[in-house]
């Protein structure tokens, strides 16, 4: 068994993936070819908004946000304590200073009380990560934000599909980023994120910084090269027609792992207003190092995202602050995630409950900080 399995994904697509291939091979245009702009049309009449812009990767699209809205030295960024260290990056990339905050036990994000206790005079803006494929409390946020006349930006790299309020995930903030990394919820064949904003200038001003700074020979800005693959994105094309049925069977999956692990750990659930996309189904344990020891051995594949957080990694222990980060660090250390993929099988599905179940029984209260679902 495998955590996730690509080949189950590329076999079942087969024919229209290659098709879509092979028209980019005929073309030859594998640099900014017509898929690129028929893509970027796609995805924002999927999720409603004005402009959608592909770049490199996911951390290339929040890095090209924090470009286009001129955050650089002197300027304070607040971001939460527990999750990728692109996040953080690419503040420290612009010459920005990262201020960790708290996050919410139920939902892993960023805790709007702690965001709005971190503002300073400084602070010019916020990435709210929308962790394990649920949105961020974006009614609050905004809020908060409008407030102190900060700019929000939405991390939606785990939460593609995912929605709030009929809301789209990409589409809850001023600027939105997502990622199409091989283990996200739609997905290329490599590395490819885009941007999302209904902010014409900032969207000029992003497909200048993705292509050198500019058109041609002609820059404007000190840009980058950012671009996401032709190919690539025929790839997610080709994809496209398939994923909210894929979305529906990681909710079905997700709701039997559930339904048969309540009782011996902490599961999630969404918030309320909010449809998950489970990415990746994460559950909260005690003993959680000594389960996943045992589960390996059994041959049975789990993840830890994250063992550690931001601000006790090396590269950004000078940002760690006297504030508490309790909820973060207890995440760190009780967090297991579960294999789950639109092509898991009930089999294979029901071979990791009872496996996992076995092993808590082994080793004792699995339950986590709080018992039941999240």
């Amino acid at each position: 068994m495998q955590f996730l399995d690509l080949h189950r994904q590329y076999a079942a697509y087969r024919e229209e993936i290659d098709t879509r291939i092979r028209r980019v091979l005929e073309h030859t245009r594998f640099v900014m070819g017509p898929e690129i702009e028929e893509l970027e049309h796609i995805l924002a009449s999927r999720i409603g908004v004005t402009h959608a812009i592909t770049t490199a990767s996911g951390t290339s699209s929040l890095e090209l946000s924090l470009r286009a809205l001129e955050i650089g030295p002197g300027d304070e960024f607040i971001v939460p304590a527990f999750t990728f260290v692109a996040s953080a990056e690419v503040i420290r990339l612009v010459g920005a200073t990262p201020v960790f905050v708290d996050i919410q036990r139920n939902s892993f994000n960023i805790d709007p009380t702690a965001f709005d206790d971190a503002v300073t005079a400084r602070t010019k803006a916020v990435i709210a990560v929308d962790l394990y494929g649920q949105m961020a409390d974006y009614k609050q946020l905004n809020t908060l934000a409008a407030v102190h006349q900060i700019t929000v930006i939405e991390d939606a790299a785990q939460s593609f599909g995912a929605t709030q309020h009929e809301l789209s995930s990409g589409a809850a903030a001023h600027v939105g980023t997502t990622s199409f990394f091989p283990t996200k919820t739609l997905s290329c064949f490599g590395d490819g994120g885009a941007l999302f904003t209904n902010d014409d200038a900032v969207a000029e001003r992003v497909r200048a910084l993705r292509t050198h700074g500019g058109q041609g020979f002609d820059h404007q800005h000190i840009g980058t090269n950012a671009r996401f693959d032709t190919i690539q994105a025929a790839v997610l094309i080709a994809k496209l027609p398939h994923f909210n049925d894929e979305i529906l069977i990681r909710q079905q999956l997700a709701g039997r792992y559930s339904e048969a692990l309540g009782d011996v750990c902490r599961v999630p659930s969404p918030t309320p207003g909010n449809t998950h996309v489970f990415t990746p189904y994460t559950v909260r344990l005690n003993n959680r190092d000594r389960v996943c020891a045992l589960l390996r051995e059994r041959g049975i594949p789990v993840a830890i995202y994250y063992p550690r957080c931001l601000h006790e990694q090396p590269a950004y222990s000078a940002y760690a602050t006297s504030k508490s980060f309790s909820e973060a660090e207890l995440a760190s250390r009780e967090v297991i995630s579960l294999p789950l993929y639109p092509f898991l099988t009930e089999s294979e599905q029901d071979r990791v409950i009872r496996g996992l179940r076995d092993v808590i029984a082994e080793v004792g209260n699995g339950r986590g900080s709080d018992r039941g679902r999240q």
